[in-house]
Protein backbone atom coordinates (compact mmCIF):
# COMPACT_ATOMS: atom_id res chain seq x y z
CA UNK A 1 0.00 0.00 0.00
CA UNK A 2 2.55 2.41 0.92
CA UNK A 3 4.53 1.87 -2.82
CA UNK A 4 1.17 1.99 -4.30
CA UNK A 5 0.87 5.62 -2.47
CA UNK A 6 3.86 6.99 -3.32
CA UNK A 7 3.57 5.99 -7.07
CA UNK A 8 0.61 8.11 -7.02
CA UNK A 9 2.58 10.78 -5.53
CA UNK A 10 5.31 10.95 -7.72
CA UNK A 11 3.43 10.23 -11.38
CA UNK A 12 4.81 8.01 -14.77
CA UNK A 13 7.62 9.90 -16.20
CA UNK A 14 6.90 8.38 -19.42
CA UNK A 15 3.33 10.27 -19.33
CA UNK A 16 5.18 13.04 -17.65
CA UNK A 17 7.86 13.44 -20.61
CA UNK A 18 5.16 12.69 -23.46
CA UNK A 19 2.23 14.97 -22.25
CA UNK A 20 5.22 17.69 -22.20
CA UNK A 21 6.24 17.31 -25.49
CA UNK A 22 2.34 17.52 -26.37
CA UNK A 23 2.23 20.55 -24.69
CA UNK A 24 5.52 22.56 -25.91
CA UNK A 25 3.90 21.42 -29.22
CA UNK A 26 0.61 23.04 -28.19
CA UNK A 27 2.41 26.43 -27.15
CA UNK A 28 4.40 26.08 -30.62
CA UNK A 29 1.36 26.10 -32.84
CA UNK A 30 -0.83 28.83 -30.92
CA UNK A 31 2.26 30.82 -31.00
CA UNK A 32 2.38 30.59 -34.74
CA UNK A 33 -2.08 31.45 -35.29
CA UNK A 34 -3.52 34.67 -35.36
CA UNK A 35 -5.46 33.40 -32.21
CA UNK A 36 -7.66 36.42 -30.67
CA UNK A 37 -6.74 35.49 -27.17
CA UNK A 38 -8.87 39.13 -25.35
CA UNK A 39 -11.86 37.59 -27.10
CA UNK A 40 -11.40 33.76 -26.11
CA UNK A 41 -10.89 35.09 -22.08
CA UNK A 42 -13.61 37.39 -22.34
CA UNK A 43 -16.08 34.78 -23.45
CA UNK A 44 -14.67 32.54 -21.23
CA UNK A 45 -14.80 33.98 -17.42
CA UNK A 46 -16.66 31.27 -15.73
CA UNK A 47 -13.95 29.03 -16.82
CA UNK A 48 -11.18 31.24 -16.38
CA UNK A 49 -12.44 31.73 -12.35
CA UNK A 50 -12.63 28.31 -12.22
CA UNK A 51 -9.08 27.24 -13.56
CA UNK A 52 -7.65 30.22 -11.63
CA UNK A 53 -9.10 28.96 -8.11
CA UNK A 54 -7.54 25.59 -8.70
CA UNK A 55 -4.34 26.91 -9.17
CA UNK A 56 -4.90 29.42 -6.15
CA UNK A 57 -5.84 26.10 -4.04
CA UNK A 58 -1.92 24.35 -4.27
CA UNK A 59 -1.12 27.12 -1.57
CA UNK A 60 -3.38 25.30 1.08
CA UNK A 61 -2.76 22.07 -0.92
CA UNK A 62 -0.77 19.21 1.45
CA UNK A 63 1.05 18.34 -1.93
CA UNK A 64 1.86 21.89 -3.51
CA UNK A 65 4.39 20.70 -5.96
CA UNK A 66 2.30 17.99 -6.78
CA UNK A 67 -0.71 19.73 -6.80
CA UNK A 68 0.54 22.72 -9.10
CA UNK A 69 2.27 19.64 -11.75
CA UNK A 70 -0.95 18.08 -11.85
CA UNK A 71 -2.76 21.64 -12.57
CA UNK A 72 -0.29 22.56 -15.31
CA UNK A 73 -0.65 18.82 -16.81
CA UNK A 74 -5.00 20.03 -17.24
CA UNK A 75 -3.69 23.33 -18.55
CA UNK A 76 -2.19 20.83 -21.28
CA UNK A 77 -5.98 19.49 -22.41
CA UNK A 78 -6.79 23.55 -22.86
CA UNK A 79 -4.19 24.04 -25.36
CA UNK A 80 -4.52 21.11 -27.83
CA UNK A 81 -8.27 22.26 -27.48
CA UNK A 82 -7.18 25.91 -28.46
CA UNK A 83 -5.59 24.05 -31.44
CA UNK A 84 -8.30 22.91 -32.55
CA UNK A 85 -10.10 25.65 -31.88
CA UNK A 86 -7.84 28.06 -34.05
CA UNK A 87 -7.83 25.70 -37.04
CA UNK A 88 -9.19 27.80 -39.72
CA UNK A 89 -12.15 25.78 -40.46
CA UNK A 90 -12.95 25.10 -36.62
CA UNK A 91 -16.48 23.35 -36.85
CA UNK A 92 -14.62 20.55 -39.77
CA UNK A 93 -11.65 20.29 -37.35
CA UNK A 94 -14.01 19.44 -34.23
CA UNK A 95 -15.63 16.60 -36.56
CA UNK A 96 -12.24 15.42 -37.60
CA UNK A 97 -11.10 14.83 -33.96
CA UNK A 98 -13.92 12.78 -33.04
CA UNK A 99 -14.33 10.80 -36.04
CA UNK A 100 -10.64 9.93 -35.84
CA UNK A 101 -10.22 9.33 -32.03
CA UNK A 102 -13.59 6.57 -32.99
CA UNK A 103 -11.84 5.37 -36.18
CA UNK A 104 -8.87 4.51 -33.95
CA UNK A 105 -9.89 3.33 -30.87
CA UNK A 106 -13.21 1.42 -31.52
CA UNK A 107 -11.89 -1.11 -34.26
CA UNK A 108 -8.27 -1.20 -31.98
CA UNK A 109 -10.65 -2.59 -28.85
CA UNK A 110 -12.47 -5.43 -31.39
CA UNK A 111 -8.91 -6.13 -32.39
CA UNK A 112 -7.54 -6.96 -29.07
CA UNK A 113 -11.02 -8.42 -27.90
CA UNK A 114 -10.33 -10.47 -30.59
CA UNK A 115 -6.86 -11.71 -31.29
CA UNK A 116 -5.40 -10.37 -28.09
CA UNK A 117 -7.75 -10.40 -24.87
CA UNK A 118 -5.04 -10.95 -21.88
CA UNK A 119 -3.83 -7.20 -23.01
CA UNK A 120 -7.86 -6.06 -23.06
CA UNK A 121 -8.47 -7.29 -19.28
CA UNK A 122 -7.87 -6.00 -15.87
CA UNK A 123 -8.51 -8.16 -12.68
CA UNK A 124 -10.61 -6.73 -9.93
CA UNK A 125 -8.03 -6.97 -6.74
CA UNK A 126 -10.49 -7.90 -4.72
CA UNK A 127 -12.89 -10.49 -6.81
CA UNK A 128 -11.04 -11.48 -9.47
CA UNK A 129 -13.44 -11.01 -11.67
CA UNK A 130 -12.40 -9.90 -15.33
CA UNK A 131 -12.61 -6.35 -16.93
CA UNK A 132 -12.43 -5.47 -20.50
CA UNK A 133 -10.69 -2.38 -21.15
CA UNK A 134 -10.22 -2.70 -24.61
CA UNK A 135 -7.69 0.56 -26.22
CA UNK A 136 -7.81 2.33 -22.56
CA UNK A 137 -7.09 1.81 -19.17
CA UNK A 138 -9.69 0.97 -17.41
CA UNK A 139 -13.34 -0.70 -17.71
CA UNK A 140 -15.05 3.10 -17.43
CA UNK A 141 -12.69 4.88 -19.42
CA UNK A 142 -13.95 2.34 -21.92
CA UNK A 143 -17.36 2.84 -21.09
CA UNK A 144 -16.51 6.63 -21.81
CA UNK A 145 -14.93 6.15 -24.76
CA UNK A 146 -18.21 4.10 -26.31
CA UNK A 147 -20.19 7.06 -24.62
CA UNK A 148 -18.65 9.77 -26.91
CA UNK A 149 -18.23 7.44 -29.97
CA UNK A 150 -21.63 6.63 -29.72
CA UNK A 151 -23.04 9.91 -29.31
CA UNK A 152 -21.27 11.50 -32.31
CA UNK A 153 -21.76 8.71 -35.20
CA UNK A 154 -25.90 9.39 -33.90
CA UNK A 155 -25.31 12.74 -33.97
CA UNK A 156 -23.41 13.22 -36.62
CA UNK A 157 -26.18 10.85 -38.54
CA UNK A 158 -29.24 12.63 -37.42
CA UNK A 159 -27.45 16.26 -38.41
CA UNK A 160 -26.99 14.83 -42.47
CA UNK A 161 -30.49 13.11 -42.17
CA UNK A 162 -32.32 15.45 -44.43
CA UNK A 163 -29.34 15.14 -47.24
CA UNK A 164 -29.07 11.39 -47.40
CA UNK A 165 -30.36 10.94 -51.01
CA UNK A 166 -26.88 12.50 -51.59
CA UNK A 167 -24.73 10.16 -52.74
CA UNK A 168 -21.86 11.14 -50.38
CA UNK A 169 -23.87 11.87 -47.57
CA UNK A 170 -25.42 8.38 -48.32
CA UNK A 171 -22.12 6.61 -47.66
CA UNK A 172 -21.22 8.59 -44.66
CA UNK A 173 -24.19 7.99 -42.90
CA UNK A 174 -24.10 4.36 -43.55
CA UNK A 175 -20.23 3.92 -42.14
CA UNK A 176 -21.96 6.46 -39.24
CA UNK A 177 -24.34 3.04 -38.66
CA UNK A 178 -21.71 0.76 -39.00
CA UNK A 179 -19.72 2.05 -36.54
CA UNK A 180 -22.63 2.91 -33.86
CA UNK A 181 -23.10 -0.72 -34.35
CA UNK A 182 -19.42 -1.49 -33.66
CA UNK A 183 -19.67 0.93 -30.45
CA UNK A 184 -22.92 -0.67 -29.05
CA UNK A 185 -20.85 -3.83 -29.18
CA UNK A 186 -17.89 -3.10 -27.25
CA UNK A 187 -20.14 -1.03 -24.95
CA UNK A 188 -21.74 -3.85 -24.15
CA UNK A 189 -18.35 -5.63 -23.27
CA UNK A 190 -17.64 -2.92 -20.95
CA UNK A 191 -20.41 -3.63 -19.39
CA UNK A 192 -20.60 0.41 -17.83
CA UNK A 193 -24.30 0.80 -16.53
CA UNK A 194 -23.51 4.82 -16.37
CA UNK A 195 -22.06 4.88 -20.02
CA UNK A 196 -25.24 2.80 -21.40
CA UNK A 197 -27.60 5.05 -19.47
CA UNK A 198 -26.47 8.16 -20.50
CA UNK A 199 -26.11 7.36 -24.15
CA UNK A 200 -29.75 6.43 -24.27
CA UNK A 201 -30.37 10.33 -22.81
CA UNK A 202 -27.74 11.89 -25.06
CA UNK A 203 -29.60 10.42 -28.17
CA UNK A 204 -32.94 11.59 -26.56
CA UNK A 205 -31.70 15.26 -26.39
CA UNK A 206 -30.10 14.88 -30.03
CA UNK A 207 -33.76 13.69 -31.08
CA UNK A 208 -35.34 16.43 -29.64
CA UNK A 209 -32.80 19.21 -30.14
CA UNK A 210 -33.22 18.12 -34.31
CA UNK A 211 -36.85 17.60 -34.38
CA UNK A 212 -39.50 19.45 -35.70
CA UNK A 213 -40.65 20.06 -32.36
CA UNK A 214 -37.99 21.20 -30.77
CA UNK A 215 -37.02 23.62 -33.78
CA UNK A 216 -40.65 25.01 -32.80
CA UNK A 217 -40.63 24.82 -29.24
CA UNK A 218 -36.60 25.94 -28.63
CA UNK A 219 -37.69 27.52 -24.90
CA UNK A 220 -39.36 24.80 -23.77
CA UNK A 221 -36.62 22.17 -24.97
CA UNK A 222 -34.26 24.60 -22.91
CA UNK A 223 -36.11 24.15 -19.66
CA UNK A 224 -37.07 20.61 -20.09
CA UNK A 225 -33.73 19.86 -20.09
CA UNK A 226 -32.37 21.46 -16.39
CA UNK A 227 -35.53 20.47 -15.34
CA UNK A 228 -35.43 16.69 -15.87
CA UNK A 229 -32.29 17.00 -14.08
CA UNK A 230 -33.90 18.84 -11.09
CA UNK A 231 -36.66 16.34 -11.01
CA UNK A 232 -33.45 13.42 -10.88
CA UNK A 233 -31.96 15.18 -7.66
CA UNK A 234 -35.53 15.01 -6.20
CA UNK A 235 -35.87 11.41 -6.51
CA UNK A 236 -32.35 10.26 -6.13
CA UNK A 237 -31.70 11.66 -2.66
CA UNK A 238 -35.44 12.26 -1.96
CA UNK A 239 -36.49 8.11 -2.23
CA UNK A 240 -33.79 6.72 -3.01
CA UNK A 241 -34.42 6.44 -6.64
CA UNK A 242 -30.97 5.21 -7.56
CA UNK A 243 -30.54 2.23 -5.29
CA UNK A 244 -34.52 1.21 -6.26
CA UNK A 245 -33.75 1.70 -10.44
CA UNK A 246 -30.52 -0.68 -9.47
CA UNK A 247 -32.35 -2.80 -7.89
CA UNK A 248 -34.71 -3.11 -10.74
CA UNK A 249 -33.11 -4.08 -13.42
CA UNK A 250 -30.50 -6.78 -11.49
CA UNK A 251 -27.94 -4.13 -10.61
CA UNK A 252 -26.15 -4.01 -6.53
CA UNK A 253 -28.45 -1.24 -4.92
CA UNK A 254 -25.49 0.18 -3.37
CA UNK A 255 -24.74 1.34 -6.79
CA UNK A 256 -21.36 -1.39 -6.85
CA UNK A 257 -20.06 -0.22 -3.54
CA UNK A 258 -20.31 3.78 -4.82
CA UNK A 259 -22.66 5.12 -0.99
CA UNK A 260 -19.76 3.14 0.86
CA UNK A 261 -17.36 5.29 -1.06
CA UNK A 262 -18.90 8.20 -0.42
CA UNK A 263 -19.24 7.58 3.36
CA UNK A 264 -15.41 6.83 3.71
CA UNK A 265 -14.40 9.82 1.63
CA UNK A 266 -16.43 12.27 3.68
CA UNK A 267 -15.66 10.77 6.92
CA UNK A 268 -12.54 12.71 6.29
CA UNK A 269 -13.58 16.03 7.27
CA UNK A 270 -12.01 18.04 4.85
CA UNK A 271 -12.29 22.04 4.77
CA UNK A 272 -15.66 21.86 3.60
CA UNK A 273 -14.82 26.00 1.95
CA UNK A 274 -11.81 25.35 0.27
CA UNK A 275 -10.83 21.68 -0.14
CA UNK A 276 -7.55 20.00 0.34
CA UNK A 277 -5.95 21.51 -2.81
CA UNK A 278 -5.87 20.86 -5.89
CA UNK A 279 -6.36 17.22 -6.92
CA UNK A 280 -4.61 16.65 -3.51
CA UNK A 281 -7.28 14.81 -1.49
CA UNK A 282 -5.81 11.22 -3.24
CA UNK A 283 -2.57 11.76 -1.54
CA UNK A 284 -1.05 11.01 2.35
CA UNK A 285 -2.86 9.92 4.93
CA UNK A 286 -6.22 10.67 3.32
CA UNK A 287 -5.46 7.91 0.63
CA UNK A 288 -4.65 5.29 3.78
CA UNK A 289 -7.74 6.03 5.59
CA UNK A 290 -10.24 5.80 2.42
CA UNK A 291 -7.70 2.45 1.37
CA UNK A 292 -8.50 0.83 4.92
CA UNK A 293 -12.01 1.31 4.63
CA UNK A 294 -13.28 0.79 0.76
CA UNK A 295 -9.95 -0.94 -1.32
CA UNK A 296 -7.88 0.51 -3.38
CA UNK A 297 -9.51 3.17 -5.30
CA UNK A 298 -8.77 7.08 -6.70
CA UNK A 299 -11.77 8.57 -6.96
CA UNK A 300 -15.13 9.45 -5.07
CA UNK A 301 -17.48 8.11 -7.93
CA UNK A 302 -19.75 11.33 -8.19
CA UNK A 303 -17.89 14.41 -9.64
CA UNK A 304 -19.33 16.96 -7.79
CA UNK A 305 -18.27 15.21 -4.62
CA UNK A 306 -14.96 15.14 -6.07
CA UNK A 307 -14.64 19.00 -6.61
CA UNK A 308 -16.29 19.35 -3.20
CA UNK A 309 -13.14 17.34 -1.79
CA UNK A 310 -10.62 18.93 -3.73
CA UNK A 311 -11.77 22.58 -4.32
CA UNK A 312 -14.45 22.83 -1.48
CA UNK A 313 -17.89 23.95 -1.56
CA UNK A 314 -16.29 27.22 -3.66
CA UNK A 315 -15.47 25.00 -6.22
CA UNK A 316 -18.34 23.40 -6.73
CA UNK A 317 -19.90 27.10 -6.43
CA UNK A 318 -17.77 27.92 -9.93
CA UNK A 319 -18.36 24.46 -11.42
CA UNK A 320 -22.27 25.41 -11.27
CA UNK A 321 -21.68 28.80 -12.75
CA UNK A 322 -19.38 27.19 -15.47
CA UNK A 323 -21.84 24.93 -16.15
CA UNK A 324 -24.75 27.70 -16.23
CA UNK A 325 -22.81 30.01 -18.71
CA UNK A 326 -21.76 26.76 -20.83
CA UNK A 327 -25.75 25.95 -20.94
CA UNK A 328 -26.61 29.25 -21.78
CA UNK A 329 -23.99 29.93 -24.46
CA UNK A 330 -25.24 26.30 -26.33
CA UNK A 331 -28.73 27.52 -25.88
CA UNK A 332 -27.80 31.08 -27.71
CA UNK A 333 -26.51 29.04 -30.43
CA UNK A 334 -28.83 26.32 -30.67
CA UNK A 335 -30.11 26.79 -34.61
CA UNK A 336 -30.49 25.23 -37.80
CA UNK A 337 -27.44 26.65 -38.92
CA UNK A 338 -25.06 25.39 -36.17
CA UNK A 339 -25.75 21.84 -35.23
CA UNK A 340 -22.94 21.54 -33.09
CA UNK A 341 -24.95 22.96 -30.66
CA UNK A 342 -27.32 19.92 -30.42
CA UNK A 343 -24.40 18.13 -30.11
CA UNK A 344 -23.20 21.00 -27.19
CA UNK A 345 -26.24 20.38 -25.20
CA UNK A 346 -26.26 16.26 -25.60
CA UNK A 347 -22.96 16.49 -23.83
CA UNK A 348 -24.01 18.89 -21.55
CA UNK A 349 -26.83 16.54 -20.35
CA UNK A 350 -24.80 13.58 -20.25
CA UNK A 351 -22.18 15.42 -18.11
CA UNK A 352 -24.39 16.25 -15.31
CA UNK A 353 -26.12 12.60 -15.29
CA UNK A 354 -22.71 11.11 -15.51
CA UNK A 355 -21.56 12.81 -12.66
CA UNK A 356 -23.65 11.52 -10.25
CA UNK A 357 -21.95 8.29 -10.25
CA UNK A 358 -18.63 8.82 -11.84
CA UNK A 359 -15.80 11.12 -11.64
CA UNK A 360 -15.36 13.41 -15.50
CA UNK A 361 -14.77 16.35 -14.26
CA UNK A 362 -10.90 17.94 -14.68
CA UNK A 363 -7.62 15.40 -14.58
CA UNK A 364 -8.14 14.80 -18.13
CA UNK A 365 -11.07 13.08 -18.43
CA UNK A 366 -12.11 11.99 -22.08
CA UNK A 367 -15.80 13.77 -21.38
CA UNK A 368 -14.41 16.74 -20.04
CA UNK A 369 -12.55 17.46 -22.81
CA UNK A 370 -14.52 16.68 -25.35
CA UNK A 371 -17.27 18.80 -23.22
CA UNK A 372 -14.85 21.51 -23.72
CA UNK A 373 -13.63 21.52 -27.42
CA UNK A 374 -17.52 21.76 -28.45
CA UNK A 375 -18.78 24.21 -25.92
CA UNK A 376 -15.45 26.73 -26.68
CA UNK A 377 -16.47 25.80 -30.49
CA UNK A 378 -19.71 27.13 -30.04
CA UNK A 379 -18.49 30.12 -27.41
CA UNK A 380 -16.12 31.73 -30.70
CA UNK A 381 -18.93 30.97 -32.64
CA UNK A 382 -19.98 33.73 -35.22
CA UNK A 383 -20.44 32.39 -38.77
CA UNK A 384 -24.12 32.41 -40.24
CA UNK A 385 -22.95 29.38 -42.03
CA UNK A 386 -20.95 27.24 -39.82
CA UNK A 387 -20.97 24.06 -41.96
CA UNK A 388 -20.17 25.57 -45.25
CA UNK A 389 -16.37 25.66 -46.70
CA UNK A 390 -15.37 28.27 -47.41
CA UNK A 391 -13.90 28.33 -51.30
CA UNK A 392 -12.32 31.25 -52.92
CA UNK A 393 -13.62 32.71 -55.55
CA UNK A 394 -10.92 33.02 -58.47
CA UNK A 395 -11.85 29.22 -58.98
CA UNK A 396 -13.59 28.07 -61.53
CA UNK A 397 -17.04 26.02 -60.58
CA UNK A 398 -15.59 22.67 -61.48
CA UNK A 399 -12.27 23.10 -59.67
CA UNK A 400 -14.58 24.65 -56.22
CA UNK A 401 -16.65 21.25 -56.43
CA UNK A 402 -13.58 19.26 -56.41
CA UNK A 403 -12.39 21.22 -53.44
CA UNK A 404 -15.82 21.12 -51.63
CA UNK A 405 -15.62 17.08 -52.63
CA UNK A 406 -12.38 16.59 -51.03
CA UNK A 407 -12.88 18.96 -47.60
CA UNK A 408 -16.23 16.16 -47.23
CA UNK A 409 -14.30 13.04 -47.99
CA UNK A 410 -11.03 13.68 -45.77
CA UNK A 411 -12.27 16.26 -43.22
CA UNK A 412 -16.25 14.38 -42.96
CA UNK A 413 -14.82 10.63 -43.15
Amino acid sequence: MGRAAEALEEGNPVDRGILSVLILLAIGILMLRPFQWGKFFSRNIALMALLCFALVSVVWSDFPFVAFKRWFRDLGNYLVILVVISDPHPLEAVRTVLRRLCYLLIPVSILIYKYFPEMGKQYDPWTGVAMFVGATTSKNTLGVLCLVSGIFFFWDTVTRWSERKERLTRRIIIVNAIFFGMTLWVLNLANSATSTVCLVIGCLVVVAAQSGWGKRHPHLLKVMIPGSFCLYLILAFGLDFNGALAGAVGRDPTLTGRTDIWKAVLSTNTNPLLGTGYSSFWLGTRLNHVWASVGNITEAHNGYLEIYLNLGLIGDFLLIVFLIACYRTICNRLSPSFSLASLGMALWTILLFYNMTESAIFNGQLLWIIFMLVVMIASSHTQTAPDAVPVKNSLSKGAQFKVRERVAVWGRI
